[in-house]
């Protein structure tokens, strides 16, 4: 389990990423707050985290209005992994938030489960 100060990028407007910071303030975990639209994941952070979670697809926020109106789920196949982290990187609205960044580990979207385990 670390605790070490991950990075969570987040969006304000969005209610799991609301709870999300209210699950690490409750459990009083030091942590790094990003505005995911303004700062995107890196496309170091993001490679990272795919090979962590075993599918890029798990980093696109799926239900997002940008996902949907950019044709994504069509585009996906066409792409090379290389254009996809570019896109992610540069679009904060298409990453699956929050999008933690831990050492050593990832979290993506807010299972209250997953991050017991990795956070306490």
């Amino acid at each position: 389990m670390s605790r070490s100060n991950p990075k969570v990028y987040e969006y304000s407007g969005c209610s799991t990423c609301r709870n999300a910071l209210k699950y690490l303030k409750s459990k009083k975990v030091d942590f790094q707050q990003i505005p995911i639209r303004e700062t995107p994941p890196t496309v170091a952070e993001l490679k990272k985290a795919k090979q962590y979670l075993g599918d890029i697809k798990k980093l696109f926020n799926t239900s997002g209005k940008d996902y949907r109106e950019g044709n994504w789920k069509e585009k996906l196949g066409n792409l090379s992994e290389d254009q996809v982290y570019k896109e992610l990187s540069a679009n904060g609205n298409l990453v699956k938030r929050p999008f933690v960044v831990g050492e050593g580990w990832f979290l993506v979207g807010f299972k209250e489960e997953e991050w017991k385990e990795k956070l306490g």
